[in-house]
């Protein structure tokens, strides 16, 4: 049986990120891209250091557990043939199609189409779409996580591992932030800092082994409201001990503390979904087919809007913001309906068969 509160956790978080970008694009935080801050100091930027340290996180749970569900629907070899149909296609052959533009507009936002305008157009193309993965590293994480997977539940073919992870209580549930905190250590990439293979792959394999279990989910939504007075206490404080820093920054990334909130608020945030968010009404439907698309095209959107605004308006802050989200939102909403009517290019740039898959 589908699990509809993991599909509103999935589209809710993608919403997430888009209001995420929309800040992100303008941060005072000295992280790298965007089209520059208003100011030196921007309050309105504690909404980044509020939401990066788990979204990501949550995201790769989620998809652990339904990768276990859908392992159990699906042989290794058709997981695997979707997988790469969904994530690797786009994340790869959707960049030379469409998403060099987003890479094209990164490079012009960032000043740096001046000294690259004197290249040929060839190799201006390709620098563009070497820029333009933007989001789709997650995508392309997620395909080598879920390559990696048959392999693993092979060797855990009798499933003695997973039954084990069954019987975790809420010691265990909790400590399980040790094993985070000790993978954030490890297998981060040094320049292209959304890389942290280490975390992410931990992330994924938590939710495949522990969070899958019913039982599991049962004891964390019967704590709901303790984790999200926890979560949401937590994070107050971290914003208020972090903000002004680089909240990208390897020494704030691989903190307890940063770990602590982060596994504090995916608890907390799976408690109340389970509790309060397992139906889906015609939006909620509409955003679970679609938020593959709304996550691998917002960047665009909001990237060309916001370069636009700040550059040649003299718009107040708030409304490109405003302007920002809206296009974040309704201009997404507007090209994914636009790119999955066009055959190739639905396939390519966001991973959608011509005929309908199996549910």
């Amino acid at each position: 049986m589908r699990k509809l509160y993991l599909d509103n956790i999935r589209w809710a978080t993608v919403l997430v990120v888009i209001v995420y970008h929309v800040f992100y694009l303008f941060n005072a935080c000295g992280v790298f891209g965007g089209v520059g801050s208003f100011a030196p100091v921007q309050y309105q930027d504690a909404f980044l250091y509020f939401v990066y340290p788990w979204f990501m996180v949550l995201l790769f749970l989620i998809a652990g557990m339904c990768a276990r569900y859908s392992l159990e629907k699906y042989s290794a070899k058709d997981f695997i043939k979707m997988r790469t149909r969904t994530l690797l296609v786009p994340s790869t052959i959707g960049l030379f199609v469409f998403y060099w533009l987003v890479g094209f507009l990164n490079i012009k936002a960032g000043g740096g189409f001046e000294q690259m305008k004197s290249l040929p157009k060839i190799a201006l193309y390709f620098i563009s779409v070497a820029s333009g993965i933007g989001p789709l590293w997650f995508a392309q994480m997620l395909w080598l996580f879920s390559i990696i997977l048959p392999v693993i539940k092979k060797l855990d073919k009798n499933d003695l591992f997973y039954n084990f992870c069954k019987k975790s209580n809420y010691a265990v549930i909790i400590l399980l932030v040790l094993i985070l905190w000790g993978t954030s250590q490890i297998l981060n990439a040094p320049v292209i800092t959304v890389y942290r293979f280490g975390i992410y792959f931990a992330s994924y394999l938590i939710g495949y082994f522990v969070l899958s279990h019913d039982e599991v989910q049962d004891k964390i939504q019967k704590m709901h409201i303790p984790f999200l007075v926890l979560a949401v206490a937590t994070g107050c404080v971290y914003v208020w001990f972090y903000f002004g820093q680089n909240y990208t920054d390897n020494s704030v990334l691989k903190s307890l503390f940063t770990n602590a909130y982060c596994w504090a608020m995916c608890l907390a945030i799976l408690g109340c979904a389970k509790t309060w968010f397992d139906k889906q009404g015609k939006f909620a439907q509409y955003m679970t087919k679609a938020n593959f698309g709304f996550y691998a095209l917002h960047i665009f959107c909001e990237t060309g809007i916001a370069y636009l605004l700040k550059t040649y308006s003299a718009l107040p802050p708030v409304a490109i913001y405003i302007f920002t989200l809206f296009s974040g939102l309704f201009g997404t909403a507007l090209l994914y309906e636009v790119l999955k009517r066009i055959p190739f290019v639905r396939y390519t740039v966001l991973g959608i068969k011509i005929k309908k898959d199996r549910e």
